[in-house]
């Protein structure tokens, strides 16, 4: 069973539908108690950096994902989720992340060229730099679907792949039995079904 993490912030049932489209069963919870009892955690994520991570914090949240990972159980945070695992984000000020991944989330203002439309949304290819579980059943090039201003740096050793918006923005992250992906799977068609389906076979 895989639990995906209500804090208040996400697609939840979105990724609920997308777990049921390839015969997962996935329940929508904040209990410590379910989410204790499940095979895996998915961390979803949209909207500010610091309130995510406050509501992670006050929902007590935080702490129970911290538990769970250092058992052991495979965690996969999605989008903003996926930016939460990081030690620190610079999105309107400073603040403090998980933990879960090195590095820390910057503007992508920063590093794409002028002209180029923030939010970067849209549909993008896949650049493998190591090999991934969660590449299973998909090839590099294969495009998925990102919306986001800010992105993951200085974390070039636990990252999986990345995509060009002029620059190489990091895509996925990996860090033992913690997953990254900066995409939405659930938005990304096949190829993100079957990103989710690697993910259950871990």
């Amino acid at each position: 069973m895989i639990a995906i993490i209500d804090y208040g912030v996400g697609n939840l049932f979105s990724l609920k539908s997308s777990f049921a489209a390839i015969g997962q069963e996935a329940v929508v919870t904040s209990d410590p108690e379910v989410i204790h009892a499940a095979d895996r955690l998915i961390l979803p994520g949209v909207g500010a950096f610091g309130d995510a991570a406050q509501k992670l914090r006050e929902s007590g949240m935080a702490q129970v994902i911290k538990t769970e990972t250092a058992a052991g159980k495979p965690l996969m945070g999605i989008c903003l989720g996926m930016q939460l695992l990081f030690d620190k984000s610079y999105e309107y000020g400073e603040h403090e992340g998980l933990g879960l991944i090195r590095g820390e989330i910057r503007p992508i203002s920063e590093v794409i060229d002028d002209g180029l439309k923030i939010p970067h949304i849209g549909w993008n290819a896949l650049i493998f730099k190591k090999p991934s579980k969660l590449f299973k059943y998909i090839r590099e090039g294969d495009c998925v679907y990102f919306v986001h201003s800010f992105y993951a740096a200085d974390c070039a050793s636990d990252t999986t792949a990345t995509a060009e918006y002029s620059a190489e923005l990091t895509a996925s992250v990996e860090n033992g039995s913690v997953y990254g992906c900066q995409f939405h799977p659930e938005k990304s068609g096949d190829v993100g079904l079957n990103i989710l389906r690697a993910f259950c076979e871990i």
